[in-house]
């Protein structure tokens, strides 16, 4: 005998977004309040997949500049050399610094990049209202989420190293245009991390 699994809307239950805790709703119109944490409880977040795309879409396009325009402009005895981010990795790695270039290219390259394609994945997956991995899914929603924190370390180190190398007039570093395309980059995904519905993963009428 198969067993088919209930989701909490099925049940009729709503969680709260806040502490997580399951209730049940005042009414259908207007599920009131968590009664453990007093937080406004919704069934799903209002046009959650239209906010996400747009965001996703916007940091799609910052993308590409943060990764084509330099985000570093050194000034060395009045030559001026203009850095981007790969070629900051093939400077570390040729000059021997290749834990730091590998640091360098997971957290301005892939992490980004894998962001979008997860993002762009589970909203496909949700629109389609696909059937399969809900577990695996959740995980990688979660997983998105938590590395968003540590996106900004291209940022930092951009800050430290320009704080750090000021020898005027033999030396100076300045941010370069890439620096603020790439921290839209980041902005942008963290907000379209928080605001997709992971509520509509489980859901199969969400087409």
């Amino acid at each position: 005998m198969t067993v088919t699994a209930r989701t909490a809307a099925q049940a009729g239950l709503v969680s709260c977004e806040t502490c997580g805790l399951l209730s049940r709703p005042a009414n259908e119109a207007d599920p009131g309040y968590c009664p453990r944490c007093g937080a406004t409880l919704e069934w799903h977040r209002d046009k959650s997949i239209q906010y996400t795309w747009a965001l996703v879409i916007a940091a799609a396009i910052c993308y590409i500049p943060a990764n084509t325009l330099p985000v570093l402009d050194t000034t060395t005895l009045g030559s001026s050399e203009s850095d981007t981010i790969m070629g900051g990795v093939v400077f570390l790695y040729t000059s021997g610094s290749w834990p730091l270039a590998l640091i360098v290219l997971i957290a301005s390259v892939m992490v980004p990049l894998g962001k979008l394609i997860a993002l762009t994945y589970l909203l496909i997956t949700v629109q389609h209202g696909s059937l399969k991995s809900f577990h695996e899914r959740i995980r990688l929603y979660r997983l998105v989420r938590f590395i968003g924190r540590w996106s900004m370390l291209d940022v930092f180190v951009d800050t430290f190293t320009v704080a750090l190398v000021q020898l005027q007039p033999l030396m100076s570093v300045k941010p370069g245009p890439g620096v603020l395309f790439f921290a839209a980059v980041v902005v942008l995904t963290m907000i379209a991390a928080e605001s997709f519905d992971p509520r509509l993963i489980w859901d199969s009428d969400t087409n």
